[in-house]
């Protein structure tokens, strides 16, 4: 069994707060999901936050395990990052649906955390006990983060040294031949903070194939993931410690991974290497931060044929995907009036990839076709917000040119070059809010939105597979644009909290996967801009106060999730009512979805946290031909103080063993069944 240190960490948990209690007539509205004012925000955004101890709380090996607590919140498939292909690892909030690309972005001191080729999200890239706590902003914000954040935003904000010295480690072992651990160390003198981390998981895991269907070639989907971060982080005036919030930091995190895919030829791997400097300065002026960040990742991946009967397999693909990127942000806000507060801010990201496809044919390596392509997202937004008495008013805009330029195909048969179309967008996203308090702890809330998302290299120019199902790249593809408005209350009481939301998103011109040919066991798909698709449902949280040491938090989604309009290309091979998109459900969107937890922490005895979660029908494909049926998921977790900062604990995530339909590409597919996992916490604080 490995070990090294505390996982769970930066995991999310349970405990689900919809937004901030409902602040008094005298107060001011303060959520911390805010780029541009951090701890003013217009709260008409619904928020949930997680912090360190929840995370620990929520059974899993990785931070979106952590995220299924959260109401609303879905992968592309019902499998965990640690058992799933990376680029199926998108993520859907507000019932938008994704593919392996987001609609939702991922940031960490704002930095964009989504895979700069092709926007899914490595989980496990920041070491577990480095992560202090995440928010997830739920909602367009394009006018303040830009592309990807049509269904909204998480931010996984990380630890910063507050203490002279504090260590802290865990360890667990785990059924499927699982082992992790986690450290963590961060120092503090008077002129110099430093911060190093390290988590190291590895997984036998499981065969993902339906037992029905296994043959001889399918195998366990399993993993081995080392990260680590160290950072140096320093007063900017000599004596003045960082309290304050002058400081400047570097800082640098290394993700290493290496996948099996469920057959023996199916594997992917990849490093990941980011860097970020960065400076925060708070005084008369106001309060400005400035981040200056860049990655190198080199991704790769191999694909095969597998008969019909499964007991056979050809590798047919190798692919390799190197990436640099390189981006800054600026930002600054000021109190214009003791009611009034402004900010403005700029960034930049600049992305060069190179796509290397290799083809094999029986296992002689054939024409590599190279795609090379530089993609470029420049903007700048302005916000404010004003407070009146028993009012919030907010209103930001942001403008961004969004590019993708200098695209280049190569084949190493020929000479040939083939120039690839240049993208080139302009695009504006407004938000208002708004929020009036009624008193009684009750208040009304309303946003509305623009927002937008731009095709990444990987839909341009890879082609990609998930078990049989083969997905054509399509470089004529354009930025996915969103309209969108939110209106619902809030209720802080004495008995709890609670928080309404109804939502309306419509998203113009969304990317997704539409087939092109099939057989009985395989799949051609392209991604196609399909037209229109439409999110309209509501969403209800709540969180009870704690009462004898019991606190429990539910939340429920229904979500209307359809395609209102998709003029097709008829292919004649294919049946026409396959064919005909308009009316059906978005993919991988249930309608329904709930969760709820139940705490009860007595510290001399026990901590007891239970989970249930439930997802209703969805489909795996735009056509609606594979349908997923609905599951209830039980969870739960138990921990103990010993002494000395030395803690025990256990967990067991599908507690009843449900067989859990995670995906029919077009073979059936299966979530993770029943894990058991135990281990050790420790931490030292001087």
């Amino acid at each position: 069994m490995r070990a090294v240190t505390t996982i769970l960490v930066a995991l999310l948990a349970v405990h689900l707060r919809a937004q901030q209690p409902a602040p008094k007539a005298t107060d001011t509205i303060t959520v911390s999901a805010d780029r541009g004012l951090a701890s003013i925000n217009d709260s008409a955004t619904s928020v949930a936050t997680l912090s360190q101890p929840q995370m620990q709380q929520t059974p899993g090996f990785s931070l979106d395990d952590r995220l299924h607590s959260v109401a609303g919140f879905q992968l592309f498939r019902r499998t965990s990052s640690w058992s799933a292909n990376p680029t199926s690892q998108g993520i859907s909030l507000r019932g938008l649906g994704s593919t392996a690309a987001s609609r939702t972005l991922v940031v960490s001191d704002e930095v964009p955390l989504n895979d700069p080729f092709g926007t899914w999200i490595h989980w496990n890239e920041i070491p577990a006990l480095a992560l202090d706590q995440v928010e997830l902003l739920r909602g367009g914000a394009s006018d303040l983060y830009g592309s990807s954040a049509i269904g909204g935003v998480i931010d996984e904000i990380p630890v910063e040294p507050k203490h002279k010295f504090n260590f802290a480690a865990d360890a667990f072992g785990a059924t499927e031949n699982t082992a992790n651990g986690d450290a963590l160390l961060t120092t503090t003198a008077h002129y110099l903070s430093t911060l190093s981390a390290v988590s190291v998981l590895s997984t036998g895991g499981y065969v993902p194939t339906a037992p029905s269907l296994r043959g001889s070639v399918d195998t366990e989907s399993n993993v081995t993931s080392e990260s680590a971060r160290v950072e140096l982080r320093m007063p900017i005036v000599a004596g003045t410690g960082t309290a304050n919030g002058n400081a400047a930091f570097l800082r640098g995190n290394v993700m290493n991974e290496s996948r099996g895919n469920g057959t023996f030829l199916q594997t992917n791997a990849a490093r990941l290497w980011r860097y970020v400097a960065g400076a925060d300065r708070s005084g008369a002026f106001g309060n400005a931060s400035l981040r200056l960040y860049g990655s190198r990742e080199g991704y790769r991946q191999a694909f095969s044929s597998v008969a019909a009967d499964r007991n056979s397999e050809s590798l047919t693909k190798l692919q390799r995907v190197p990436t640099d990127e390189f981006g800054f942000v600026l930002q600054a806000n000021k109190s214009l009036q003791p009611n009034l507060t402004a900010a403005a801010g700029i960034d930049l990201r600049d992305i060069r990839g190179t796509d290397d496809e290799t083809a094999v044919s029986s296992n002689v390596l054939g024409i590599t076709t190279s795609t090379n392509a530089r993609q470029r997202e420049t903007g700048g937004y302005l916000d404010a917000v004003w407070l009146p008495r028993k009012w919030s008013l907010s209103g930001s805009i942001r403008v961004d040119s969004f590019r993708t330029f200098d695209g280049l195909q190569t084949a190493s048969s020929t000479k040939a070059i083939t120039p690839q179309p240049e993208i080139d967008e302009l695009v504006a996203s407004p938000h208002l809010g708004v929020v009036r308090q009624l008193g009684h702890g009750f208040s009304l809330t309303g946003t509305g939105f623009r927002a937008f998302r731009g095709p990444s290299l990987n839909e341009l120019y890879r082609t990609s597979q998930v078990g049989q199902q083969l997905t054509r790249a399509n470089n004529a593809l354009l930025a996915e644009r969103a309209t969108g408005f939110e209106f619902g209350g809030d209720l802080d009481g004495k008995f709890g909290h609670v928080r309404a939301t109804y939502f309306w998103t419509e998203v113009n011109r969304p990317i997704s996967a539409v087939l092109l040919a099939q057989t009985a066991t395989s799949q051609t798909l392209q991604r196609q801009n399909l037209g229109q698709i439409r999110s309209d449902g509501v969403m209800v949280e709540a969180q009870s106060n704690r009462w004898h040491n019991l606190d429990a938090t539910a939340g429920y989604q229904l979500a209307i999730a359809t395609v209102t309009r998709y003029n097709p290309v008829i292919q004649p091979t294919i049946p026409l009512a396959t064919q005909l998109l308009a009316g059906k459900w978005t993919p991988e969107v249930p309608r329904e979805s709930a969760t709820a937890t139940v705490n009860y922490a007595a510290p001399r005895v026990v901590n007891l946290h239970l989970l249930t979660s439930y997802q209703g029908h969805e489909f795996d494909d735009s056509a609606n031909q594979f349908l997923l049926h609905p599951y209830a998921r039980f969870d739960v977790s138990v921990d103990r103080s010993l002494t000395h900062g030395l803690s025990i604990f256990a967990t067991a995530q599908n507690l009843l063993n449900r067989s859990i339909e995670a995906g029919r590409t077009p073979i059936l597919t299966l979530a993770p069944p029943r894990i058991v996992q135990a281990g050790l916490r420790y931490s030292f604080t001087h």
